[in-house]
């Protein structure tokens, strides 16, 4: 069963990468709309910038997928300050951490966050990605 999400945020600086994500997202038809930002500190001032917005008129994402390396803001930098913003939100957002890193520290960094839905492996898989959006079509 397809299930579309009207908008999901990719924060990543990667712009081959974030090519490719978008190309699939149209391509399955599985968000409305897609935000990129390249780093953690854009994507976090647009968040603040929603919440200010009176309720009916918020529209923030479901999924967010967060790349861990990048200038300015990286993705730990960014989930440290999400959290203090969480409470905040009135909907429930799906925070996936990507990276190109097999560390076995990071991941054990991000599993501990209960704020992570999973942790990504870039590239990342079509199979995996699909299941993401409750898309699985291997069934």
């Amino acid at each position: 069963m397809r299930k579309m999400v009207k908008m999901a945020y990719v924060i990543d600086d990667d712009r081959i990468h974030v090519h490719l994500l978008k190309k699939v997202i149209e391509i399955k038809a599985i968000a409305e709309e897609l935000m990129v930002f390249e780093n953690g500190r854009e994507a976090l001032n647009h968040l603040k910038k929603i919440l200010r917005k009176p309720k009916k008129q918020q529209i923030l994402p479901e999924i967010i997928f967060l790349d861990l390396n990048m200038p300015v803001m990286n993705g730990w930098e960014f989930l440290q300050e999400f959290t203090k913003l969480k409470n905040k939100l009135e909907q429930k957002i799906s925070l996936y951490v990507m990276s190109s890193s097999i560390d076995a520290q990071e991941l054990e960094r991000a599993q501990s966050l209960n704020l992570i839905k999973d942790y990504l492996i870039k590239p990342l898989e079509l199979k995996k990605f699909e299941k993401i959006f409750g898309n699985d079509t291997a069934a």
